[in-house]
Formats: structure tokens, sequence, C-alpha cells
């Protein structure tokens, strides 16, 4: 028996994201622009530092990203039976408490940072944290978005 699904939350979830994607890449462009004006030759360190770290967190990122798209795409088939139902739905609340430790990770990292000797280096750790965190989630929602429209297209043909 062939499965039925309603992809119409699953949409909207995705256009949330290109929202929130939107909103990140414009946040990121504007903290950069701040970072140059202020570290000067340093900036292009600190890009190219956040560039490596992102191709270390590449992997861990998408493989957690295509999990949670093929999760929300089981979780909206119409025949989920009660065991199917909770299981989603543990799994659900464990993506969501590892998206929260990355988040407050970040968040204490960047609070509890005690600073450098001088201001140029105080700013370039502080403009690592903030690229890697705006990056980190841009991967996530980039990489979800894309697993969950390969999903979605698997599931309707």
């Amino acid at each position: 028996m062939s499965t039925v699904f309603d992809f119409k939350k699953l949409r909207r979830l995705l256009m949330i994201h290109v929202v929130i994607q939107i909103l990140l890449v414009s946040l990121l462009i504007y903290v950069a622009l701040l970072f140059q004006a202020s570290l000067g030759p340093l900036f292009w360190k600190s890009i190219i530092i956040t560039m490596v770290i992102q191709l270390v967190n590449f992997y861990p990122v998408n493989f957690f990203a295509n999990k949670e798209a093929k999760r929300e795409v089981a979780a909206v088939a119409f025949s989920l039976t009660q065991a199917e139902f909770k299981s989603l739905r543990t799994k659900r609340i464990i993506g969501e408490v590892i998206k929260m430790s990355v988040f407050a990770f970040f968040f204490i990292f960047a609070l509890t940072y005690k600073g450098a000797p001088t201001v140029t280096a105080n700013r370039f750790f502080y403009s690592l944290i903030f690229f890697n965190f705006i990056l980190t989630y841009l991967t996530y929602f980039q990489c979800f978005n894309f697993a969950a429209k390969r999903e979605i297209k698997e599931k309707s043909a």
C-alpha cells in the first residue's frame, strides 16, 4: 500500500526557513561590514579561518539536517500509527535539544570569552564567533531545505 503525504505544513516550514536565511544573510553582511571596518587586514584572516571551520563543520551539519528532513517528511504521512507518531515526536525533541545546544554553545562562548590583551585581537575572536554562528545555522537551513525538497520529490513521484 502506498503512503499518502500532506506536504502543506512542510512547504510552509521551508518558506519560513527561506525567510530566516534571508535575515541571516543580511545579518552576516551587516556584521561583516562592521568587522571589516574595525579589523582591517585581520578581517580576511578571520574569513579564512571561518571558512576552514565551516568546512570541518559541514559534514556533521549536513548529516544532522538530512536526518531532520527525512524525519519531517515521514511525519507528514497520513497513515502514522500511534507508536510511529511517538517515535517521530521523540526524535523531533532530540533534534530540537541538539539545535538549542549548538545555539547555547555559541551564546555561552561569546558571553564567557574573557578577551584578548588588545582591542583588535578581541574583535578578531568575536568576529570568528559571530561568523561561525551565523554560517553554521545558514548551512543547517540550506542543507535541511535541500534534503527536504529532495525527499518531497521522491515521495511525490
